[in-house]
């Protein structure tokens, strides 16, 4: 039977969990237990906690950013044609109360999506930091920043743009599967470099198209403002789907990590044996 909670390993637990999501996983040897020496390594556990149940609760609410998104270029593109309608007659007329109800629906959609995307957020950075904490146990020895910087380094202005997509990084190596020899198997990083990639994309159309609807004054500014406003809702939904499709790939990486012992911390110079 499979595990209630991450429906990936075998339940081993009278209440139908596998080692990693119930931490009853057998005591390694001596020499195999993980070791806090990486950056940031203070307080960090011998065992990992499962993400699984964050996982599951970031990619839901991921999806309801897509749906309010879809909702909104739908909107968006319908004021966009009332707008355009506008400009090319050049009367407001009957078409003034159209564009003003419509208006009034596309602003209450676009004030309803700030708040499902800090709720998301909050969500994806809890389960960010804590893959971050499993991967200083799984391997400390290729984490490049501390576990602090899995949530700080997304609120450091310009530092947001770098900082983490290191962390992620090092997550991602230290995730890894060991293979029969000990070490650790490459996986290909393709998808967290797109879905980064994205990110930073929508990033920076939030701010092209904040600018053009400010300066937009004539009926023709205004539809040219919101086809930029639905291009940037169209790639802030193929930014979510990749972050959905991150979240499943590094969890499920954890889940299977976590069966295999650490990669043994590396020799301290000038120690005695």
């Amino acid at each position: 039977m499979l595990c209630t909670r991450c429906r990936i390993r075998t339940a081993v637990t009278d209440d139908g969990l596998c080692t990693f999501c119930s931490g009853t996983r057998p005591p390694l040897p001596e020499d195999m237990m993980p070791r806090a020496t990486g950056p940031g390594g203070w307080g960090v556990g011998d065992w990992p906690r499962s993400p699984v149940g964050l996982s599951w609760a970031v990619t839901a609410l991921l999806g309801t950013v897509i749906a309010t998104d879809l909702v909104a270029i739908v909107s968006g593109l319908h004021l966009r044609s009332l707008w355009q309608g506008l400009a090319d007659a050049e009367e407001w007329g009957s078409q003034g109360s159209r564009i003003q109800s419509a208006d009034r629906l596309h602003d209450a959609l676009t004030d309803y999506q700030p708040a499902v995307f800090m709720v998301t957020g909050i969500l994806f950075i809890l389960w960010f930091h804590r893959t971050r904490r499993n991967a200083e146990v799984f391997d400390p020895s290729v984490q490049k920043m501390g576990p602090g910087w899995a949530v700080g380094g997304w609120f450091v202005p310009v530092a947001n743009l770098w900082f983490p997509y290191r962390v992620a990084d090092g997550i991602w190596t230290g995730s890894a599967p060991v293979g029969p020899e000990g070490g650790r198997t490459a996986v290909p990083r393709a998808l967290l470099n797109f879905w980064w990639a994205l990110w930073i994309a929508t990033l920076l159309s939030d701010q092209i198209t904040a600018h053009a609807q400010d300066m937009a004054v004539e009926p023709e500014q205004k539809a040219h403002a919101l086809a930029l406003v639905a291009a940037a809702d169209a790639l802030e939904i193929a930014a979510a789907v990749l972050a959905i499709l991150f979240v499943r790939a590094l969890t499920r990486m954890q889940v299977e990590r976590a069966a295999q012992p650490p990669v043994p911390a590396p020799p301290v110079p000038g120690a005695h044996r």
